[in-house]
């Protein structure tokens, strides 16, 4: 019983500390609350592996894991930025842009629940990176525009309920005996993350926005060959320009 319940301890670690990070966003502490929502990204990359390592998959821990993304990912970076960048902003602009970002998150995590999507991807760009993005994005408010941040989290907020294709790396396995080491890892993040305050984000963002920009480009890539084709003249074509010069 113990063990069936180890990766539902990691879900709620990952709630408590989207909850932890709102707070800190609400005292005008930002960065802080963007290195909770990255500890909070590696707390939810370990739980579905725990689970299956242990084989304690269950319906009740995807919903909650579900729950648990739409604050630590969705409210709490959209309310990071918003504390961060967007207080000053026209009101109505801000509140609107905020609030679409969680509920992006809130359809794309509904989306996956119930579609069956394409195996060794996710369709749309996942609620984690995104917030991830969003909230480590904040923390450079005073180096960059306040319209583009607004744009990003529109962007972001599109990227997250699009059909195009993210590599999904979570089905990669977790050795059985290696989940006792999990703590040991987390704690190791945790130090590391609050030893270089400042570091740690930006290398965070940089990894996510290669993450979120992949996509982008493959679909750019698929789209390329159609166009192309179109361009390319038909032999009919080729024949009568020929005998008409």
């Amino acid at each position: 019983m113990i063990t069936k319940s180890i990766p539902s301890l990691f879900t709620v670690g990952n709630l408590f500390l989207g909850v932890l990070s709102i707070i800190l966003a609400f005292n005008d502490r930002a960065n802080g609350a963007a290195l909770l929502v990255i500890i909070a990204m590696l707390l939810d990359g370990v739980d579905g592996r725990v689970a299956r390592a242990l084989n304690a998959q269950s319906e009740f821990g995807k919903e909650l894991d579900s729950l648990s993304d739409v604050i630590s990912f969705g409210v709490a970076p959209a309310f990071i930025m918003y504390q961060a960048a967007f207080i000053d902003v026209n009101s109505a602009l801000a509140w609107i842009v905020t609030a679409i970002f969680p509920i992006c998150g809130a359809l794309r995590l509904a989306r996956f629940n119930v579609i069956e999507g394409i195996p060794g991807y996710f369709i749309g760009l996942p609620i984690p990176a995104a917030g991830g993005v969003l909230a480590t994005l904040a923390l450079f408010n005073h180096d960059l525009n306040v319209y583009l941040l607004l744009i990003s989290t529109l962007a972001l907020s599109y990227l997250m309920v699009s059909s195009i294709k993210y590599p999904n790396f979570k089905k990669l396995g977790l050795p059985r005996a290696a989940v006792w080491a999990i703590p040991l890892v987390v704690a190791a993040a945790v130090l590391l993350a609050f030893e270089f305050p400042k570091a740690i984000p930006k290398f965070i963002l940089a990894l996510l926005l290669l993450y979120a920009l992949w996509g982008l480009k493959k679909n750019v890539e698929r789209f390329m060959p159609r166009r192309r084709r179109k361009k390319r003249p038909s032999p009919d074509d080729q024949y009568h320009s020929e005998h008409s010069a």
